[in-house]
């Protein structure tokens, strides 16, 4: 028996008391082949979202409207085959990958193609492509970690906030002068510099106020020094550091489930202790 397959068959017997038809369902929804088929309708999904935004002939539009709705019952068997599968239905949805799945699987459902909804349904369809998360582990742990990382990245953003709002009031106080459109107000200064943050073409700002100004370089070179190397790299730390942490979690709650004895060991060692009292 493989890795695989031994997992599985644990998977399975661990699993608790369920009916002939739920367990069945619990081995699908548990299978990787399962997964990858669902992986590649989503794919598939969003080759088509691409295939729409072309001018193709009618014939064409009525074939990928025809897999669209082929495409949707699929999504809904998956979502019917999960909830079946669940061992807790009670608990279904208290996760929100299993209420999103299931609010864009709905909202599919309902004709509004040819209504003032139309946009609402592309956009659902266009969002489809986010299953990928609910459905890949790995994502799950990036998108986990970056939701555990945002009360730490807020406060990294509120410095860098005051930083640029010093160094635009400065900007403003000195550069108006000589450029209205780039340092005219606080507003206009923070915008020149996120651009001056993000490379674009910033020495070409710099330059036209070093002719005023000679020693202005320093203004944008301490200014890109904070915000562009001090506090990605500080945004970075933070997020690989959540992450990390979120993995050796996954890691350890594997690592659980796999010491946790099967029926049938439990079976095993309940014998082998009856053998010994008998003796």
């Amino acid at each position: 028996m493989s890795r695989a397959d031994k997992k599985m068959s644990k998977a399975t017997e661990n699993a608790p008391k369920l009916s002939k038809l739920e367990r069945h369902f619990y081995e699908i929804r548990n299978n990787k082949v399962f997964e990858i088929f669902v992986i590649a309708i989503i794919i598939f999904s969003a080759l088509m979202i691409g295939a729409n935004t072309y001018q193709v002939s009618s014939t064409t539009l009525q074939v990928l409207s025809i897999l669209d709705v082929a495409i949707t019952i699929v999504f809904l068997i998956e979502i019917v085959i999960r909830f079946i599968g669940e061992p807790n239905k009670k608990r279904f949805f208290y996760n929100a990958w299993n209420v999103f799945d299931t609010f864009i699987v709905l909202v599919s459902l309902i004709p509004i193609e040819d209504s003032e909804l139309a946009v609402l349904g592309r956009l659902v369809r266009i969002f489809r492509v986010l299953r990928m998360v609910s459905i890949i582990p790995e994502l799950r742990i990036l998108i986990n970690s970056l939701i555990k990382a945002l009360p730490q990245l807020g406060y990294v953003m509120l410095l860098m906030f005051i930083i640029f709002y010093i160094y635009a009031a400065i900007g403003t106080t000195f550069f108006a002068s000589i450029n209205p459109t780039l340092w005219g107000d606080i507003a206009v200064s923070l915008l020149t510099l996120f651009r001056v943050m993000t490379f674009e073409d910033w020495t070409d700002v710099m330059y036209e106020t070093m002719v005023v100004y000679p020693l202005s370089w320093s203004y944008y070179l301490t200014f890109i020094f904070f915000t562009a190397f001090a506090f990605l790299n500080m945004v970075i730390g933070i997020v690989v550091n959540v992450l990390e942490q979120e993995r050796q979690l996954e890691a350890d709650l594997e690592n659980e489930k796999s010491n946790e004895p099967t029926l049938t060991e439990l079976k095993q060692e309940l014998a082998e202790i009856k053998a010994l009292l008998k003796k």
